[in-house]
């Protein structure tokens, strides 16, 4: 029998994430001139682009408005991107609106408080093991590895599969 993530992952057409602490491990790097860096895992982002190869949106909502982020954003192709917002729950609201899908045919995969809101509003509330404990609670998946670390690309493989669309992707980047 299917878990009940595995069920709400089915319906899921469009994926929403949180960056630090998701797409990264959630340091902050600074340089000598004040300037951020982040490390972003080469495996998420193929991730990225298997699920919009097999038609699933990606979208990214972040709390922190920082050029390296907006520089990955555009280098996978993301449309639907807002920075330095902290009230997820109704930018969560207006890109499912946008993208033509109702919130329960959206996930959400975030870390930190800031990201409640989004995360009761998704059909599928998904996260990543060193999320803090009230992430967990609410969360109907949580991945195997750690945020920065292929996290997202898990949880693409899970709704993919959910889907029935893995294969499908798997074919587009093998033949």
């Amino acid at each position: 029998m299917p878990s009940r993530a595995f069920t709400l992952a089915k319906d899921v057409k469009l994926l929403v994430l949180d960056v630090d602490g998701v797409l990264t491990d959630g340091g902050l790097y600074y340089g000598d001139e004040g300037l951020v860096m982040k490390r972003f895992h080469v495996q998420d982002g193929l991730g990225i682009k298997l699920a919009q190869a097999v038609g699933l949106e990606i979208g990214v909502i972040t709390g922190l408005n920082q050029k390296p982020v907006e520089a990955r954003v555009t280098e996978l192709g993301i449309k639907h991107y807002v920075a330095g917002k902290h009230d997820k729950g109704p930018l969560f609201e207006e890109m499912c609106a946008k993208v033509g899908v109702k919130p329960c045919e959206a996930a959400f995969m975030g870390d930190d408080w800031i990201d409640l809101g989004a995360m009761k509003q998704a059909g599928l509330a998904m996260s990543v093991p060193n999320a803090m404990p009230e992430i967990i609670e609410v969360a109907d998946w949580v991945s195997k590895r750690s945020g920065g670390h292929g996290a997202v690309r898990e949880a693409i493989g899970f709704i993919l599969d959910a889907r029935g669309l893995k294969e499908e992707a798997l074919k587009l980047w093998t033949d």
